[in-house]
């Protein structure tokens, strides 16, 4: 680990047959911009463990990066080349993208002519022949590794990863085409394509000038080191982004209009407020359709919602239809709709109502509660739903 640990994140990933020194030159100008870097040996690689059994499957590797995140302290860039891209490409988009903020693939090819694959792996088996003994990797990765396989499950899971993306290529690579990479590209959501002049396969040794300059182009575009900063009167995107960075639980707020029939909205500005007496409350938005009935009603429904229910917090985000119609709920004890399965349930008597700009603040008296304790919450930071996370 290099530079200051209170600078953003950049976790370096080499590739097959390769050690974390191929990172040197990126290194020291991921250091000198500001950026705090973190470079790791793949297993079977430099100073990381050779596992006696020789599993090298993909799996493994995933594995491991995803261990190396979770103990990280913030959610770094990662820059993968060849297999290291292969796995944080996978980790990222198979339920793992809240454990990073960019990513970065270098001479990772989507898609391998098999004659040039060969070519290269004999390579590599004809050098672990010629000097056995000084190999900084071990050679039985390269028969645990399933190649194609792998293409596949990065084919497929692409298009999961919303991140910021680089995809950097050597011009002169004969691994794969300029239009099959382009084609690549386009199966992610926010994904840009860069190609090293000069440079085959090997970019970070061969031009390593110029892959640092693309590199950090592309970091202080896309993933800058600057905190942004809400003032009053200023935009209201950034004060919101602010907020954002606390975490929530997700609710649906619920109750019963004049016609008796079910209301309900999707809420995260919701918490307790005291237990002497039993107090919380709910945030309403006054452009909300459901507010009068809420602030007209004598009792009210709080659900918050688990992981499963996902779902449920989209339908009744979306304005104009049947909420209730494909979400399964009875009534409580005060006549206030209760979601079916929530993660706790809620029935309040409205307390007091107050004023809070654009939203209305709604104090309930809790009469009744129920939870589920073998349930993991649903949460939502930074605009995106999130899961708990148990080291």
């Amino acid at each position: 680990m290099q530079g200051w640990p209170e600078d953003p994140a950049v976790l370096l990933l080499h590739g097959g047959g390769q050690t974390r020194e191929m990172w040197k030159p990126a290194v020291e100008s991921l250091v000198q911009a500001g950026r705090y870097v973190i470079s790791v040996d793949l297993r079977g690689h430099g100073e990381s463990d050779w596992p006696e059994d020789g599993r090298y499957d993909l799996d493994a590797y995933v594995g491991d990066l995803k261990a190396i995140l979770s103990e990280l302290g913030s959610r770094p860039v990662i820059v993968a080349a060849s297999l290291g891209g292969w796995i944080a490409s996978v980790a990222l988009a198979e339920d793992g993208e809240h454990l990073a903020t960019g990513l970065v693939l270098v001479d990772a090819p989507p898609e391998i002519d098999a004659q040039k694959a060969r070519k290269v792996s004999d390579a590599l088996k004809k050098r672990a022949e010629t000097d056995p003994g000084n190999l900084p990797w071990d050679v039985r990765f390269l028969d645990g590794f399933d190649v194609q396989s792998t293409l596949d499950r990065i084919s497929k899971s692409a298009s999961n990863i919303k991140m910021p993306v680089l995809f950097v290529r050597g011009a002169l690579s004969e691994l794969t085409g300029h239009e099959v990479a382009a084609r690549f590209i386009e199966n992610f959501r926010n994904a840009e394509f860069a190609e090293i002049k000069e440079s085959r396969h090997l970019v970070t040794e061969e031009r390593a000038d110029l892959f640092n300059a693309t590199l950090l182009d592309f970091l202080e575009r896309r993933v800058p080191r600057f905190t942004p900063e809400y003032r009053s009167g200023s935009d209201a995107r950034t004060l919101r982004d602010a907020l954002g960075c606390f975490a929530t639980g997700v609710t649906v707020v619920t109750g019963m209009n004049g016609k008796q029939e079910p209301i309900g909205l999707t809420a995260n500005s919701f918490t307790s407020v005291s237990l002497d007496p039993p107090l919380l409350l709910v945030c309403i938005a006054k452009t909300a359709g459901s507010l009068d009935t809420l602030t007209a009603s004598e009792h009210f429904g709080v659900n918050v919602l688990h992981i499963g229910q996902q779902g449920i917090s989209n339908t009744f985000a979306k304005p104009g239809q049947d909420r209730f119609a494909s979400t399964p709920w009875q009534r409580g004890d005060h006549d206030v709709p209760l979601l079916a399965g929530a993660l706790a349930n809620f029935e309040c008597r409205q307390h007091e109502i107050a004023d809070g700009g654009d939203h209305v603040i709604i104090v309930g008296e809790v009469l009744r509660a129920k939870f589920e304790p073998r349930r993991d919450p649903l949460l939502y930071f930074g605009g995106k739903y999130r899961r708990l996370h148990f080291a």
